[in-house]
C-alpha cells in the first residue's frame, strides 16, 4: 500500500472543471436526479473521489486553465433547450456552490453527489492519495451521511457492495496513470455487478489512444451485461498523444439519459466553441 501511494502523482486540482469533467459530472448529476424521485434511499460509491470541491482560482487550476474550455464556456450562458434539459442539474450543483456569481468554486463528482441526493441518502468515498483524502474527510466531517475511506478505489466493488440501501449509484473514475487501467476498470466492474446487478455504473475512460479504447469497449461487450449504454465525446482529433476525449460506459442508466444525451450533443460543442466535437452515444438504453 505504502509504495501505492508513493506512486501516485496525479492531483485532479489540475483538471477540475475542464471539458471531461463536464460529460462526467453532468450525466451523474442527470442520474442523480432521475434515482431521486423514488422516496427508497439510496447511496453513492465513488471510488476514486478526489478532494471533494476545487477552487479555479487557485494555483494548480490556473497553471493550467483547462476549466476555461469547459465550465468556463458554459456558465451564464442561456442555453438551448435540448442542452438545457441534459446539463441545468449539474449546472445548478456548481451554481450552488458559487452563490455571488462569480465562477471561482468547482464541485467534484463527491460535491455532485452530496447537493444531489437528499439526508436519507448515503455517501461512500474512496480516495487513496494521504492529503486528498485528508482534506476530503475535512470537507465532509459534519456530514454524518458521508463515509470517507482511505482506501485503494479498485477494493471498493468487493468492499462496499451491495450496500445496504438496495439502490445505488457507483462511480469508478480513476486518474488512469498507470498501465493496465482499462483492464482494471473492466475488473472491478465485473466484480461489482457480481455483487450488485441492480446497481447503476459510471465507469469513466479518456480518450488518448483509439487502439486501447477500441480494446477496452470490446472487453465490456465480452462480459455481456444488459443495460450497457456507453457516451463517448471528443473535442480534438484522436493521436495517442494527448487528451481527445472522454467517455463514460453507464450499466443500469435511466431510460431517459440517451435521448437527452443524443439531443444534446450538437448544441454542446457550439456552446464549447468545438465545431468538429462528436458526441457518440451507443448501446441498450
Amino acid at each position: 500500500m505504502a509504495g501505492d501511494r508513493q506512486a501516485m502523482n496525479y492531483r485532479h486540482a489540475y483538471h477540475a472543471g475542464n471539458p471531461a469533467d463536464v460529460i462526467k459530472h453532468a450525466v451523474l448529476a442527470f442520474v442523480l436526479g432521475h434515482l431521486t424521485q423514488k422516496d427508497t434511499p439510496l447511496r453513492v460509491v465513488d471510488t476514486h473521489a478526489g478532494i471533494g470541491r476545487y477552487d479555479l482560482t487557485s494555483d494548480a487550476a490556473e497553471r493550467t486553465g483547462e476549466w476555461v474550455e469547459g465550465i468556463g464556456r458554459l456558465w451564464g450562458r442561456d442555453l438551448p433547450e435540448p442542452l438545457a434539459a441534459f446539463l441545468d442539474p449539474y449546472l445548478d450543483c456548481v451554481a450552488r456552490l458559487n452563490p455571488d456569481g462569480r465562477l471561482r468554486h468547482y464541485p467534484g463528482s463527491p460535491e455532485v453527489a452530496r447537493l444531489m441526493t437528499r439526508p436519507v441518502d448515503g455517501l461512500t468515498f474512496c480516495e487513496l492519495h494521504p492529503e486528498d483524502a485528508e482534506a476530503l474527510a475535512g470537507l465532509y466531517r459534519r456530514e454524518a451521511r458521508a463515509k470517507v475511506i482511505e482506501l485503494d478505489g479498485w477494493l471498493a466493488p468487493r468492499a462496499f457492495l451491495p450496500p445496504k440501501e438496495k439502490r445505488g449509484v457507483v462511480l469508478i473514475d480513476p486518474p488512469f496513470e498507470q498501465a493496465g487501467d482499462y483492464d482494471r476498470l473492466v475488473d472491478a466492474l465485473a466484480s461489482g455487478y457480481r455483487r450488485f446487478a441492480t446497481g447503476v455504473y459510471l465507469l469513466w475512460y479518456p480518450v488518448k489512444d483509439a487502439v486501447q479504447v477500441k480494446r477496452f469497449h470490446r472487453m465490456i461487450a465480452d462480459l455481456a451485461i444488459p443495460k450497457c449504454l456507453v457516451i463517448e465525446a471528443t473535442w480534438r482529433p484522436v493521436d495517442g498523444k494527448r487528451l481527445a476525449g472522454a467517455g463514460l460506459v453507464t450499466i443500469n442508466a435511466p431510460y431517459t439519459l440517451a435521448p437527452v444525451c443524443r439531443a444534446a450533443g450538437k448544441s454542446l460543442w457550439d456552446v464549447l466553441g468545438v465545431p468538429a466535437g462528436r458526441f457518440l452515444v451507443s448501446g441498450d438504453a
